[in-house]
């Protein structure tokens, strides 16, 4: 089977010939890739998934920012604070430019994608993400309460712009899968309540999903934290699936196999493991074992591999990834 061939029939709930995808789904930390070289790894950043034996899930990203967006002061700070500055911020989001650079991007995968060498995961800003990248962490929660015209105006805008993207690109390829940001939850539960969900979120996630799951694309959300109580919103507006599954948040992915057993997942291995020893990486892939045997999950890191794991521990865990995705599959 090709790479995409294999992750395709994963999201499709049929195992694949000889093992399940070895996926990072998202690439390692910068710091990461820094320590591995220093202790050995020879390969270009770009290059390091195929030269490590992974499958690659290449990522076409309908970005909302173009480069001459303001930029945050610090990490959640805002750049809009009410109508009047989101007024002056619209020449630098959700523009044409990001749509064309969209589609160009997949235009140049189009070739290799279609031979099977990779698999494509588009990705969409959510409609959590969004508003929050714009009023900053703190700012956006108070803003469902102080500017609940504006929070559904941006979320509307950023439906056109999403529908205008993906039509935009699905011209060009086909891909594999369409996974919204979203990051709602923390290691206590999502950050809103259902009826803020309900009435800031849903809609506009029911007409994008629609669209989506009508060219018969699969569709997930990536949150981290605990998404145990968010599972059931998400199934509600049609989300066919949902990664990383952070371990650490108490995420249980045998837990969700048996709530939702055709709920799909990505994601689910501890990353906190890494680097405790071989013992601890094998123990890791057996408590996870059972949940890829049944279908509709690709284990991964469940989140970016971080820089305490050395390249022999990773060389370690890469063995066995081999090793546990064969039996995965068997």
């Amino acid at each position: 089977m090709t790479q995409r061939e294999r992750f395709l029939s994963v999201l499709n709930f049929e195992m694949p010939s000889e093992r399940l995808p070895m996926l990072e789904w998202a690439p390692w930390w910068d710091k990461t890739y820094e320590r591995w070289q220093e202790e050995g790894l020879t390969a270009d950043y770009d290059d390091t998934v195929g030269f490590l034996g992974l499958d690659d899930l290449k990522v076409v990203r309908v970005h909302t920012q173009t480069e001459t967006c303001p930029r945050p002061a610090y990490h959640g700070a805002p750049i809009i604070s009410d109508e009047a500055s989101y007024e002056k911020l619209k020449p630098h989001i959700l523009t044409d430019s990001l749509i064309e650079s969209a589609a160009e991007y997949a235009e140049e995968l189009k070739e290799a994608h279609e031979r099977g060498d990779f698999s494509i995961r588009i990705w969409l800003d959510g409609f959590f993400w969004f508003p929050r990248s714009l009023f900053g962490i703190e700012n956006h929660l108070y803003a469902f309460y102080d500017y609940p015209h504006l929070m559904k105006r941006i979320n509307k805008e950023l439906t056109a712009h999403s529908l205008r993207g993906l039509e935009a690109v699905f011209k060009v390829i086909t891909p594999d899968m369409v996974g919204f940001a979203e990051d709602m939850s923390y290691n206590h539960g999502p950050m809103i309540s259902k009826d803020l969900f309900d009435e800031f979120l849903a809609p506009f996630y029911r007409e994008v999903v629609s669209y989506i799951k009508g060219k018969g694309i699969k569709v997930l959300v990536d949150s981290d934290g605990d998404v145990m109580p968010l599972i059931p919103w998400l199934r509600e507006i049609g989300i066919e699936g949902i990664y990383p599954l952070e371990r650490q948040a108490g995420v249980d992915v045998s837990e969700i196999k048996r709530l939702y057993p055709d709920f799909l997942m990505l994601g689910g291995y501890d990353k906190l493991v890494l680097n405790q020893g071989e013992a601890a990486i094998r123990a890791e892939f057996e408590r996870l074992l059972p949940t890829m045997q049944k279908g509709g999950f690709i284990p991964s890191v469940d989140h970016q591999t971080p820089p305490g794991v050395s390249y022999a521990d990773y060389k370690i865990y890469l063995k066995l990834f081999e090793e546990y995705c064969r039996k995965g599959a068997a």
